[in-house]
């Protein structure tokens, strides 16, 4: 029997594959004709995923709690999957860390893509954000997020990570410690007043909450880690990298400033206005289940984080956030 010749030639590229590996390729045949087909509900562990749900109350509306926020997990873990691209200057590394080089330096195309894809995984979590905000009612999540003290969305790591990740440290301080930063602040002394801590204080005695020190506890060793292999390379150092004529694109710019909205004023403003419907009840405000401040903590008006100041006009940076506070007050 005659072979397919692409066939043979693909046999032969597999050769030269395994024997650059010191592999025998006979061995990995032998591999395939054991092996079973794959199956959609194996390959994505479906089984397994819809296990993860295990709900703590027995009202019914918990189950939309939870499944969304594992959802915003996932869209946050594709974000940081897109982002260590850019970081990586376009450079594919495999599981076992072999650089498989097919680029060489990163180039505005390249980012751009990746920008937009970030900015629509941003944009398909807001505009659902409908699932909780009219999604439960009031009464029961009122009810159950009682079991889930002193949890709080608050804990993310995964989105302190894409904090970290989009911009120099200096620009996730504190808006009013921002103007004691110098060049010679330590990432450890920035990190001491990063905004979010402020966030994580309780309204009444002006201590940490216990949400704050079980995030500290678990994760600050690894964000520290993090923010000081990012502090050269994160993606406003990727951008100035670039030459001028690539720093100077229109389309890149835009989707840079989009991300900026869509992660400091979109995101945040949609979790405010979920606070207001189920933690504002004439006049009187309910606090969060970990004890956040959430009335200061998340209007963009009051934090003013600003991944890309450069790319905005004073007038926009004063006006950071305005007007859609009200809006949903209203």
């Amino acid at each position: 029997m005659d072979f397919d010749p692409g066939v043979l030639e693909r046999l032969k590229k597999l050769e030269d594959k395994y024997e650059a590996m010191g592999q025998d390729i006979k061995s990995y045949l032998d591999g395939l004709l054991y092996a079973d087909s794959t199956t959609y509900w194996h390959y994505l562990r479906v089984d397994t995923l819809l296990q993860l749900q295990v709900p703590k109350t027995d009202f019914p509306d918990e189950m939309v709690f939870i499944m969304y926020h594992q959802i915003t997990e996932l869209y946050f873990k594709l974000v940081l999957h897109e982002m260590e691209q850019i970081c990586n200057n376009g450079r594919e590394v495999s599981k076992t860390g072999e650089d498989k080089g097919w680029k060489d330096q990163l180039d505005a195309d390249f980012f751009t893509e990746r920008l937009i894809r970030i900015n629509r995984y941003f944009e398909s979590l807001t505009s659902s954000f409908a699932i909780m905000v009219d999604g439960m009612e009031k009464d029961q999540f009122q009810r159950f997020r009682m079991s889930l003290l002193p949890a709080s969305g608050f804990q993310s790591v995964q989105y302190r990570k894409i904090e970290i990740g989009a911009t120099d440290f200096k620009n996730l301080v504190a808006v009013d410690m921002r103007k004691d930063v110098t060049d010679s602040s330590t990432i450890e002394e920035m990190y001491e007043n990063i905004y979010w801590k402020r966030g994580a204080i309780e309204l009444a005695s002006g201590k940490k909450t216990l949400t704050l020190e079980q995030f500290e506890k678990n994760y600050s060793e690894e964000l520290l880690e993090l923010s000081h292999s990012r502090s050269g390379n994160n993606l406003w150092q990727k951008y100035i990298g670039l030459s001028e004529s690539d720093q100077q694109k229109e389309k890149l710019i835009m989707a840079l400033r989009q991300f900026d909205v869509n992660v400091n004023v979109n995101w945040p403003l949609v979790h405010y206005k979920s606070a207001v419907r189920y933690l504002h009840t004439e006049g009187e405000d309910i606090a969060a289940t970990g004890g956040t401040n959430w009335q200061k903590y998340l209007p963009p008006k009051f934090t003013k984080r600003i991944f890309y100041p450069a790319l905005w006009s004073d007038i926009e940076k004063e006006q950071w956030g305005r007007g859609w506070v009200d809006s949903v007050l209203k």
